[in-house]
């Protein structure tokens, strides 16, 4: 179900777009359900990803969208739960949207994939493609693959590779800390492999999951942490889980370098206080000081202009390149039918906002992407949440070098 907030702010998405001219408006606007928490513990990532999308799709709309059709943005609030976010799909095909997207949680994912998929084979004419933008647990591409699912971001096998490569050579200690759950636990598991894959000096001398969601004090981890002489926290943790932990290792003094994986996503920064000077790291897509790094005008441009309405860095810079291959995949398609959308998504190629390649691979609808490992520093020239300090990369790791094997044995569907 739909609360009444949630039809105010598809309302006010919808209105955004008025002003376009109105050729743009001469036929049905193709609509985009969007599934993620915007209530409860993991909203202010919910609310950011709907402000994200928003923008995009504001400047995809306003260069005519795909086929001469707008986009219009309609979400609905996972909370974080799989079952809230099949309700959600039940909504979404009740209402004959073919296009769900979803970013938050890869519990959740692994429900929606499941569901889209029987929902699918009962209603051949009533099908919804699933475009997963941050779900990013491994097994939803490999074991668990299926042909409606397709993900727009790396996953976490591809994130492992690239914070290992990015640990110096001085650090031979780390205290590993995840959530429990899918994303936590696939995560935690591939660091380890690519720990012993490419640092098999570095020794793991914390090895511990917290409940998703559920800690509000992290003063006890926070001692254990500093208690094992770990030079490194390597982390999964997001959102309040990430925020509070960086909080209570700041007011427990310790002194170790900090290797996130999401880090760069809303409120980490802020969290982490001045104290995150050279030692707070993410494994990132894209942030707000590449343009300038790589000499890009043109992306430059785009981070300078979101800058002046938004008061954090745009994170999932990925959801242009999704809704670019939408866009181009639809054109193809000649319609937004999802089994010929789909069709037209699968190896489709296009250049993300530095003008990287980004490959949608059709044996497994995994995207590949390059990753950059940034840390916080004083002097860049954009800083992040007004904080003083920003983002500068230390590792680029080249798509092609994460392009891993899988293990998907795709069932593709009769048209």
């Amino acid at each position: 179900m739909i609360s009444l907030f949630m039809h105010a702010l598809g309302a006010v998405i919808l209105a955004a777009t008025v002003g376009l001219a109105p050729a743009a408006f001469a036929a049905e606007p193709i609509r985009l359900a969007y599934v993620d928490p915007l209530s409860g513990t993991f909203a202010q990532q919910g609310d950011a990803s709907l402000k994200m999308f928003s923008y995009v799709l504001s400047r995809l709309n306003a260069r005519g969208g795909a086929l001469g059709r707008t986009f219009e943005l309609v979400p609905y609030d996972s909370k974080m739960q799989p079952a809230e976010a099949l309700i959600a799909l039940k909504s979404i095909t009740d209402q004959n949207i073919s296009f769900l997207m979803h970013c938050a949680g890869s519990n959740v994912a692994a429900a929606l994939i499941d569901g889209v998929a029987k929902h699918n084979a009962r209603n051949p004419n009533n099908r919804v493609l699933y475009l997963n933008c941050g779900a990013l647990a491994s097994d939803l591409t490999n074991d668990n693959c299926d042909f409606w699912h397709f993900r727009f971001v790396g996953n976490t096998g591809m994130r492992a590779a690239s914070l290992v490569r990015a640990l110096p050579k001085e650090i031979t200690s780390v205290y590993l800390l995840d959530q429990d759950y899918l994303f936590g636990q696939t995560l935690h598991r591939e660091t380890k492999e690519w720990l012993a894959r490419l640092r098999p000096d570095v020794k793991v001398v914390g090895d511990e999951f917290i409940p998703l969601g559920k800690v509000k004090d992290f003063s006890s981890y926070a001692a254990k942490i500093k208690a094992s002489e770990a030079q490194a926290l390597i982390t999964g943790n997001w959102g309040p889980d990430l925020n509070l932990l960086l909080k209570s290792t700041v007011e427990a003094g310790l002194d170790i370098k900090f290797y996130t994986y999401l880090a760069h996503v809303v409120g980490a920064v802020t969290a982490a206080g001045p104290t995150a000077e050279n030692r707070l790291h993410s494994v990132m897509e894209f942030h707000p000081n590449v343009p300038e790094e790589g000499k890009n005008a043109e992306a430059e441009a785009f981070v300078a202009e979101w800058r002046k309405t938004h008061n954090f860095d745009l994170f999932q810079s990925n959801v242009v390149t999704m809704l670019d291959m939408l866009a181009a995949a639809i054109t193809k398609a000649g319609g937004i039918d999802p089994y010929k959308v789909a069709l037209a998504l699968e190896d489709i190629r296009m250049n993300d906002l530095m003008g990287n390649e980004n490959i949608m691979r059709k044996e497994d609808h995994q995207m590949v992407e390059p990753f950059y490992v940034a840390r916080l520093v004083r002097n860049a020239r954009y800083d992040t949440e007004k904080t003083g300090l920003g983002w500068q990369t230390q590792l680029r790791a080249d798509a092609r070098e994460l392009m891993q094997p899988s293990t998907c044995k795709m069932k593709r569907p009769v048209q």
